[in-house]
């Protein structure tokens, strides 16, 4: 049975396991990132891989990047949130690793992890959304990963949806993900609680009175404990991506779209306001077969799945 290792490269942590044929986790193990230094980095994911090799006869690595990589699966465009620009990491990681190694953006990695073990097994088209501090995005197009000419394909978290609106960080304004992410969610219920909005008073006394201490899980548990404004919060982050995602199925066509990440904790607080803004926005709703909005089924291990598996093609 071939084994790989799936890995999983983050600004906060670093998080690898052995997977088999079957996506399958047969052990995991995670570490630090060191985000600022390049080579501390690769020394981390090599020293992960050698640890679990010593218990595993794993043949193949493959690395999930939170950043732009290239269409031949080796260089790293660009990683906002690590010091990553125009790394060939395939070649330095190769080195420490004396693997064959794939790097794949990560949430490519998570689409196909869905698409081929979990909530898209059943569908040959896929659109994958995920979110957490921002809004990323996998594509499978027939049974096939897309990645597009250059390898960047699906960053549909810059689909530009407020003309002139929030600054993102990529440089433009008015993306999709400073509506539709976590980063946005929090921020409107840190601005509420600043201004002494009665509606935030809920969440501010959850926070110990200090705006700067609401986080996303803390309006999720909110929100399941029936607080109203932070069911509000959420339904609006949801018609938002409800809208976005309408649009890339009037382009794409996919038969299911899977909402992972962070925020997708949230459940049915979150999908079922995003399922009722998608079919408000979709074309010719009511006359044409929708894509149907599905929640991940494989957790934050659908990067590692995903990435071993891909390794393994």
């Amino acid at each position: 049975m071939t084994l790989a290792c799936g890995i999983d490269v983050g600004g906060t942590k670093i998080a690898g396991a052995v997977v088999d044929v079957d996506g399958t986790i047969l052990e995991e193990s995670r570490v630090e990132s060191p985000a600022t230094d390049v080579e501390a980095i690769e020394k981390a994911i090599a020293g992960l891989v050698a640890d679990l090799r010593t218990r595993h006869a794993v043949e193949r690595v493959g690395i999930g990047a939170a950043g732009y990589v290239d269409a031949g699966r080796a260089r790293v465009l660009f990683a906002p949130n690590l010091a990553w620009r125009n790394l060939d990491l395939k070649a330095e990681l190769e080195e420490h690793i004396d693997l064959p190694v794939v790097i794949e953006n990560d949430a490519n990695s998570a689409a196909w992890g869905e698409f081929a073990f979990g909530a898209g097994a059943d569908v040959d088209d896929l659109l994958m959304v995920t979110v957490g501090t921002g809004v990323g995005g996998g594509l499978v197009l027939d049974g096939e990963l897309y990645r597009g000419a250059y390898g960047v394909a699906a960053e549909i978290g810059h689909l530009r949806v407020v003309p002139d609106g929030h600054l993102c960080g990529c440089g433009n304004r008015g993306c999709l993900e400073q509506y539709g992410s976590g980063s946005a969610l929090v921020r409107e219920a840190r601005t509420a609680a600043a201004g002494s909005s009665q509606r935030a008073a809920s969440l501010l006394e959850r926070a110990g009175g200090d705006p700067a201490s609401i986080t996303g899980p803390l309006i999720t548990a909110a929100a399941q404990d029936g607080d109203p404004f932070a069911i509000e919060l959420l339904a609006s982050l949801a018609r938002w991506l409800g809208a976005g995602i309408a649009s890339l199925v009037a382009v794409l066509d996919p038969a299911a779209v899977v909402i992972g990440g962070g925020v997708s904790e949230a459940g049915d607080l979150l999908l079922d306001p995003m399922r009722t803004a998608f079919e408000s926005h979709l074309s010719v709703h009511g006359y044409r077969p929708a894509a149907e909005i599905r929640a991940a089924t494989l957790g934050n291990k659908a990067g590692v799945i995903g990435a071993a598996d891909l390794a393994r093609r």
